[in-house]
Parts: structure tokens; C-alpha cells; sequence
């Protein structure tokens, strides 16, 4: 019977992007500090001294909420 997955193949892990603000067609979600309605689906977007860090898209914004204040506490942001 054959493998599920090839044994020696790196995993891959999310690298969050970097952008110099939330895009212009992004909508702001009331009630959630970081969160931003994207295409229909919730990122959020973290400033990091002078940009933003964006998160994965998430389907409920307090997923991306969440995601927000993890980053933060990883990376110890003044808030």
C-alpha cells in the first residue's frame, strides 16, 4: 500500500505578508479591533512597527481576531 505523503517533504507553514496598510477595499468590522472583511471573507491586519502583518483568510472574524492578538503576544507589541 502506498504512502499518504512522501516522508522526507518539508511542511509548509503560513509566513504572514507585509503591507504598508489594510487595502482601500477592505471593509473595517465593527466591534473587532484588527479585523477587516476582505472578498468575503476576515483577515486582520497587525501593525508592526511600520507595517502591517495580514493574517490567512478566515471564514468568522473572531478567528481573525484571535489570530491578532497571537501575533501580538509572539512578537510582544505595545499596545
Amino acid at each position: 500500500m502506498k504512502p499518504l505523503r512522501q516522508q522526507n517533504r518539508q511542511v509548509i507553514s503560513y509566513v504572514p505578508r507585509v503591507e504598508p496598510a489594510p487595502p482601500d477595499h477592505a471593509l473595517k468590522v465593527e466591534g473587532f479591533r484588527d479585523v477587516w472583511q476582505l472578498r468575503g471573507k476576515y483577515v486582520a491586519f497587525v501593525l508592526m512597527g511600520e507595517h502591517f502583518r495580514r493574517s490567512p483568510t478566515f471564514s468568522v472574524p473572531e478567528s481573525a481576531q484571535r489570530w491578532a492578538v497571537q501575533i501580538r503576544q509572539d512578537e510582544e507589541v505595545e499596545e
